[in-house]
């Protein structure tokens, strides 16, 4: 992801669960150094390594400053294993390039003299993006205009998506996949016995293991009270073209305006609708787990004009986003199963806001599509 490495205060917790994969990404730190010299001869002729330095965000795939005589720039290696291959790639480049000639701020890759802009070297995919100056910023620093900025510009994200992207397939090969299933509660359940046990199990146990066990006690207890309201599947009409990944740490801020948003990989078809709330949810959240509802108030109306979404068509994705958190678990999943806890510190905040959305539903309901 292009980024500056100035950024600004604490981003809320990234909530929406990854498509992680089966095993966890080593952090670039402890990867072998990534091959410089080549990826340069290929991609900036004559420039020299400074240095390359690795980035610490980002759970799925490594990214490094890379400094050189002819300027700096952000190389990025997928690893991610489903949209890791040269094919995946590529198209999200030629997305992000035709978004770039339509004026959205984005950074599209670099290409090599052959017009390529992914190189497979020792059996991994590198591109080399210019690295983007910029500030992230979260729900707390922008204001209702900079909210309603927010969601216009999310709004514009998916109707130009759909104009570069109309045609093609979807991320699974498909234009329009679905329908859009919902998660099965009693699947749930089995999973909450499951990560019960491994947090009771854990030693030497700590404070976290002891709000891991009392929030999956109270979902199962929420669950059980509204496993009647589990959506049904959403039509496959319902999907449109997303980026996938639209939170405060994909979109980099110059003074008070956008200036690129980055890391498409998650690039697909899915219900479009869906995406403007859940982007909501980690901008917006608080330590609490409150949302600043004024605020998504001011951000979905400008997203609802940008896209022209209906107010049925949010009021039906909150109501799929709240099942779709209330039965998700990918950070203790990501603990327990995998033994890994970079993830760790977003839980608190995403873990209450589920219980705070159950309690206040008719008022974030409203907030998106009143």
């Amino acid at each position: 992801m292009p980024r500056s490495s100035v950024t600004s205060a604490p981003v809320a917790p990234h909530a929406s669960p990854p498509a992680s994969p089966a095993v966890s990404v080593p952090h670039p730190r402890h990867a072998p150094a990534p091959p410089v010299n080549v990826l340069l001869r290929r991609y900036v002729p004559g420039a020299e390594p400074v240095s390359c330095v690795p980035l610490t965000q980002g759970l799925l795939n490594r990214g490094y400053r890379l400094t050189t005589t002819r300027g700096t720039f952000f190389l990025k290696q997928h690893v991610d294993a489903p949209t890791s291959d040269r094919a995946t790639i590529s198209r999200q480049h030629r997305a992000t390039q035709r978004l770039h000639a339509l004026g959205l701020p984005v950074a599209p890759p670099l290409p090599d003299t052959d017009g390529r802009t992914v190189a497979v070297l020792g059996g991994h995919c590198y591109a080399l993006h210019p690295w983007v100056e910029g500030r992230h910023r979260n729900g707390t620093q922008l204001s209702r205009g900079g909210s309603r900025r927010l969601g216009a510009l999310l709004g514009l994200v998916h109707t130009c998506l759909e104009r570069v992207m109309g045609g093609a397939v979807g991320s699974h090969g498909t234009r329009a996949p679905g329908p859009y299933g919902s998660a099965d509660p009693e699947d749930t359940f089995r999973l909450i016995d499951e990560l019960l046990a491994l947090a009771g199990a854990r030693s030497p146990r700590d404070p976290f293991d002891e709000l891991a066990e009392r929030r999956l006690l109270e979902r199962r207890r929420l669950l059980d009270a509204h496993a009647h309201l589990r959506p049904a599947a959403a039509a496959p009409g319902a999907g449109g073209w997303v980026h996938g990944d639209f939170h405060p740490l994909n979109l980099l801020y110059r003074g008070a305006e956008p200036a690129a948003i980055v890391d498409w990989d998650r690039l697909g078809v899915q219900p479009r609708a869906e995406e403007a709330v859940r982007a909501a949810l980690i901008f917006y959240v608080q330590p609490t787990g409150r949302l600043e509802l004024a605020k998504v108030r001011a951000y979905a109306r400008a997203y609802r004009r940008a896209s022209g979404a209906g107010t049925a068509e949010l009021a039906a994705a909150v109501h799929r986003v709240w099942w779709e958190r209330l039965n998700d678990f990918w950070i203790l999943r990501w603990r327990y199963q995998r033994d890994d806890s970079r993830a760790d510190a977003q839980f608190p905040a995403a873990s209450a806001l589920t219980v705070w959305w159950t309690r206040e539903y008719e008022a974030v309901r409203d907030a998106f599509a009143g």
